[in-house]
């Protein structure tokens, strides 16, 4: 899929097939994420592939928050674990802190645009993502679990990757009402 099309169907999956990714898929997303702009050269972004044994122990992490010490039922619980367990994989991507407010934001921004990347090339790919964020991405606990140093970086999303089950319409506003120009 050429860069144009990739662009106008990337969508924000919410559910997924139990399907595989096709082999060196993730590598071609995080490579291309890594090629993202950014000033300064400070390549502020980490990734973190989660593996089974991590992804159980984020499930039951989520299902704590969501639960709030009160009981959920049953389809409530395999629900929330679902979303950490159905995608096919799960990049944690992280930014490295810096003191300085103004090269945080630019920092920011340049991994947003590696996130942007990588799910364009995803979606090149036939492959669907969500960056996700929430209470699970702040929580210490998360941090333990992912091996990351919380006083280094920063969690910023969850991307989950995976075949879709289904892909969402979305009606965009045309582009003349976001657009502004100056004589």
């Amino acid at each position: 899929m050429d860069l144009q099309n990739a662009i106008h169907e990337r969508r924000t999956i919410h559910s997924y097939r139990s399907d595989a990714i096709e082999e060196g898929v993730l590598e071609r997303a995080l490579d291309a994420a890594h090629q993202a702009p950014c000033h300064k050269r400070t390549f502020p972004w980490r990734f973190t592939i989660a593996g089974p044994r991590s992804r159980e122990a984020l499930a039951s992490i989520a299902v704590s928050l969501k639960s709030a010490g009160q009981t959920l039922p049953a389809e409530k619980i395999t629900s929330i674990q679902n979303k950490i367990l159905d995608p096919a994989q799960l990049v944690v991507v992280t930014q490295v802190r810096c003191d300085d407010e103004f090269r945080a934001r630019e920092d920011y921004a340049a991994c947003s645009c590696a996130i942007q990347n990588l799910s364009l090339s995803l979606t090149a790919d036939g492959v669907g993502s969500k960056w996700s964020t929430g209470g699970l991405t702040r929580d210490p606990a998360t941090y333990d679990v992912l091996a990351v140093d919380g006083a280094l970086e920063e969690i910023i999303g969850f991307i989950w990757v995976g075949i879709p089950a289904e892909t969402p319409v979305v009606k965009r506003p045309e582009l003349a009402s976001v657009v502004r120009r100056t004589p």
